[in-house]
């Protein structure tokens, strides 16, 4: 695993080499902005002198802007795109991971539906996707975008309900039932325990929390008594909220389902936590090679490590209570 300065000074090269394309792209860019304005003003002036309606003028006056700034801009995208995916690629490399710009497959997506770790939508998509084995467990990670639907009186609109990460987590443990954790939803506590008896038929029990202190953050419903409490330690816990804390984000949970297992002692832990959008690689307004570009993505990146070990290590996940 590499350290940010070593990091830095592997891509610092392959940054500069490529630092010419930006400053042309940036320059391509400022002409677009000036084309699309006098575009605007010149088809906007010419149609009305024409005695065009307004809204004719007002059509073409922004089509002649946004042709001309998607011509000044495409060059920029072109290469935002091929730097966020170098960079990602190569640092994920230097973590033992594998990135990909999407998922082939958004690995249990439906089930982090099922299990209401995410909410309903009516438009998805996924990006940045991260796997490899760590600390004796498979790991995926990618980011989702979900949103619903909304109507007014007089349009349909789409706001956001989710962005941020689903993680799964294989690892070589056995699993009972199905051990639910979501965040604590204060007054809704009771109507939340009724809405959570079942899930795929299986009666879910509220369980309380051996930490009290715990009982102001999470929430828990168990098909298991035993298990679900053998799975959430104190210090299950208190790697759980760290872990809500590694990845900067809020609302995380998770959680264990036997079914969701490949079999031969191996369980599935899958969490989802609200992060926003990550692993970009910032402005192409500044140098390529500023120190900071690397150094913020290295550090996104090496916490896809300390998730495993942060939920894992030292998790002692196969010692059963007697």
């Amino acid at each position: 695993m590499r350290s940010p300065d070593e990091a830095y000074h592997a891509l610092e090269p392959w940054l500069e080499e490529r630092e010419a394309r930006r400053k042309a792209a940036v320059r391509r860019f400022v002409l677009g902005a000036v084309v699309a304005l006098v575009a605007a003003v010149a088809l906007g002036g010419g149609l009305a002198l024409l005695a065009m309606p307004d809204a004719v003028v007002a059509i073409a006056a922004i089509a002649g802007a946004l042709l001309a700034m998607g011509w000044g801009s495409a060059p920029l995208r072109a290469l935002h795109r091929e730097i966020k995916h170098g960079l990602n690629t190569r640092l994920a490399a230097a973590f033992g991971l594998s990135y990909a710009p999407e998922p082939a497959s958004p690995a249990r997506f439906d089930s982090f539906r099922e299990h209401g770790l995410v909410p309903a939508c009516d438009r998805r998509s996924f990006e940045d996707h991260f796997a490899g084995h760590a600390h004796g467990a498979r790991f995926e990670l990618y980011e989702a975008h979900l949103k619903q639907k909304r109507r007014s009186k007089n349009r349909t609109y789409y706001v956001t309900v989710f962005r941020g990460v689903l993680i799964r987590i294989a690892f070589p443990r056995t699993i009972e039932g199905v051990t639910l954790v979501t965040r604590d939803k204060g007054i809704f506590n009771a109507l939340e325990g009724w809405t959570k008896k079942t899930f795929s038929g299986r009666g879910l029990e509220r369980v309380g929390l051996v930490d009290p202190d715990f009982e102001r953050y999470f929430e828990v419903y168990a098909t298991d008594q035993v298990m679900s409490r053998y799975l959430l330690t104190p210090s299950f816990m208190e790697r759980l909220l760290k872990l809500e804390a590694t990845l900067q984000g809020k609302k995380i949970r998770c959680v264990f389902d036997e079914a969701l297992g490949a079999g031969d002692g191996e369980g599935e832990l899958l969490i989802a936590a609200e992060t926003g959008d990550r692993f970009e690689p910032g402005s192409m307004f500044s140098p390529l090679a500023d120190r900071a570009r690397v150094d913020t993505l290295h550090a996104e990146i090496a916490e896809i490590d300390a998730i495993i070990a942060t939920v894992l290590e030292p998790a002692k996940l196969d010692e059963r209570p007697s």
